[in-house]
């Protein structure tokens, strides 16, 4: 005869949130202390920033009415963020950067869905937007838009494009730099420990200005390069360098099987390379390869020193006017959130490729 045996649902404190809250915070007696102890010191720590960013805090844009106020005036972020955007770009061309900006965000959303990630045409598509994005912020040429030369770009857009192009021109530099120090070419190996060495002893600093000032004189009399360009170059030698030990810590850190096995299968160096080994070194790398993205757009707010007007040098340039003079605390925490947003962004990303990437073994 069968019996019906009622359904026993666990406590409310044992799952769920309450459940989290008791097993990581409350539990054992120690850690309930701790806790408490931080909670008390994090409400010490932001409170003040509490009442100057939102208790006394005001969005007006007089300024004579803020001034009345000893909190932040939000006002003067509201009028002022078009040109902590894009910096002294044409206000009515400012379209340009957003709909840029629009095209890349789709095509990475088309990326997101896994059918299509296999497709030839959006691989083509991943090709072409780089050139379609410089293409939009420029214009002139056969694009029948004004042109903007690079001295009109800045803010967070100038920040975005160096950390961008510095990401993806270092990636397969980076690669052949660690594969070269590896590998056992007379030539190749000598060539590629002296660049890595020379560039990581130096500072970034000291790149950007001979990108500036040095490279121009190796130059055609003719040819000058933009100084956008040259920042860009500067920062891609740099983080190459710091990219291709990440990497060789990955192909080092394959077990000497691997390589083995793929040359009993009777591959070659770069079918091997590309079908074994630099696949699952890479994977081994992704959480040093994101640190140092992170380190390339933060490290871009550098290029100020060579005269490039970036998210931070667009603070000094706003808090500069006399009519919202010295509001440089409003203009860092604004900067201060779009720099974690970006670096959270680009970790999130970084966990996320570990969670869908195999590893080795598995």
């Amino acid at each position: 005869m069968a019996v019906d045996i009622p359904d026993r649902l666990p406590p409310a404190t044992s799952v769920g949130v309450l459940g989290w809250v008791r097993r990581n915070l409350l539990c054992p007696w120690y850690n309930a202390l701790l806790s408490a102890a931080t909670a008390f010191l994090i409400a010490k720590a932001a409170a003040p920033f509490w009442n100057w960013a939102v208790t006394n805090a005001t969005i007006t844009l007089d300024p004579a009415v803020a001034k009345r106020h000893t909190g932040a005036a939000w006002g003067f972020i509201r009028e002022m963020w078009p040109v902590f955007m894009t910096g002294i770009y044409p206000a009515e061309e400012r379209w340009r950067p957003l709909l840029a900006l629009c095209a890349v965000l789709a095509v990475a959303g088309l990326t997101c869905v896994r059918r299509l990630r296999g497709a030839g045409w959006l691989r083509a598509l991943w090709l072409t937007t780089p050139v379609l994005v410089f293409a939009c912020i420029r214009g002139g040429g056969i694009t029948g838009l004004p042109e903007v030369g690079t001295h009109y770009w800045g803010g967070l857009m100038l920040t975005l494009l160096l950390s961008v192009v510095a990401m993806v021109a270092a990636f397969p530099v980076s690669v052949l730099l660690a594969l070269g120090r590896t590998s056992d070419m007379p030539v190749a190996r000598p060539f590629c420990v002296a660049y890595i060495e020379l560039v990581r002893g130096v500072p970034l600093i000291t790149i950007l200005f001979m990108a500036s000032v040095v490279l121009p004189l190796f130059l055609p009399s003719d040819l000058d390069l933009d100084k956008v360009l040259r920042a860009m170059a500067g920062i891609t030698m740099f983080f190459s360098a710091y990219l291709a030990e990440n990497i060789r810590g990955g192909l080092q850190g394959l077990s000497r099987g691997q390589y083995e096995a793929a040359d009993a299968l009777g591959m070659g160096y770069w079918t091997k390379m590309r079908v074994v080994i630099l696949p699952q070194a890479l994977r081994i790398v992704i959480p040093p390869m994101v640190n140092n993205f992170i380190g390339i757009l933060k490290d871009t707010s550098l290029v100020g020193i060579v005269g490039l007007v970036d998210l931070l040098q667009v603070a000094f340039a706003t808090t500069s006017n006399p009519k919202w003079f010295g509001r440089l605390a409003e203009a860092y925490t604004f900067i201060a959130f779009w720099y974690w947003v970006l670096c959270y962004g680009l970790s999130g990303c970084s966990r996320y490729l570990e969670r869908r990437i195999p590893s080795a073994g598995k």
